[in-house]
């Protein structure tokens, strides 16, 4: 049988038909939808929106900084790196605030201890302060030290530094700038208990594991340093000078290699190589020395 294409236009095939909605589902979201909504919030927002833009790189500096007094006292360091002189840091202390902590510091300047930071260097750099080696605890520091009277322990700068602490209340004590001695060595680890044979009798012992800071070393802070909180005595701020301090925290120092599986070892079987080793961590390549210094005014 012959079929036109006629007829087959007027006869289509019927579409089938689509299921019917059921009552659950939802009608579909289209973009003139959204784009309207958005509209509507703008409409009908009662304050304008804001972008906000947070940068976790750059968070704004901590406020809890202990508010330190003001000087009343000056001292000066003049500093060299290798034999070149790079300038004068002016120490302005806080001889009324921090009288027993500003007295040290103040002898060991001007020499009246028989013994002076002058010839003296500067031993650790790092990121957030730089770091003065002091006076020896034995030798002809020592004996100079005794000779003129001058104390070499740190007592009572530990009991001012305890006066300090409850006066800041936990705020940060260590700020940019601040110069700093340190008093104790909040890692030196707790003594051992030993028996010891006195007169024909078993005695338990204390035996002190390391020795205690003697006062004489100091530290000052390129930016808030917290880490020295709970070992160093805030005596002064840097007031004039810091150009030189920056420059001094930009020597190149020993890099610590404390990740090492051969440190770790060591360190583990108390190996006195890797105790040798910890000790030049972070110590400059280049002598930075005080070759003068005194009290001004």
């Amino acid at each position: 049988m012959h079929c036109s294409g006629r007829l087959l236009y007027n006869n289509p095939i019927p579409p089938k038909p689509l299921p019917p909605p059921s009552a659950s589902a939802s009608p579909p979201i289209f973009r003139r939808d959204i784009v309207s909504s958005s509209l509507l919030l703008l409409v009908a927002a009662p304050t304008p929106l804001r972008a906000e833009t947070v940068n976790i790189n750059n968070a704004p500096a901590s406020t809890s900084l202990c508010p330190n007094p003001d000087p009343t006292k000056q001292a000066f360091l003049d500093i060299s790196i290798d034999g070149e002189p790079v300038g004068r840091i002016i120490i302005g202390l806080y001889a009324d605030a921090v009288p027993a902590g500003s007295a040290r510091f103040i002898r060991l300047v001007s020499g009246a201890a028989g013994v002076s930071y002058r010839r003296k260097e500067f031993v650790k750099i790092m990121p957030n302060y730089v770091q003065h080696g002091g006076l020896r605890s034995y030798g002809v520091d020592a004996e100079m030290a005794r000779k003129t009277g001058g104390n070499m322990g740190a007592d009572d700068l530990v009991r001012e530094w305890e006066r300090q602490s409850e006066r800041c209340g936990g705020l940060t004590k260590n700020v940019g700038e601040s110069v700093s001695i340190i008093v104790r060595d909040p890692s030196k680890p707790p003594p051992k208990t030993k028996l010891v044979a006195r007169k024909g009798k078993l005695e338990i012992d204390e035996e002190e594991m390391g020795k205690d800071p003697n006062g004489t070393e100091f530290v000052i802070s390129t930016r808030d340093s917290p880490e020295l909180d709970e070992s160093a005595l805030v005596v002064g701020r840097v007031v004039e000078g810091m150009d030189v301090v920056e420059r001094i925290g930009r020597v190149k120092t020993v890099q610590e290699n404390t990740t090492s599986p051969y440190f770790r070892v060591a360190k583990l079987i108390g190996d006195k190589r890797a105790v040798v080793a910890e000790r030049g961590f972070n110590r400059p390549y280049s002598k930075v020395v005080v070759t003068n210094c005194g009290l001004i005014g």
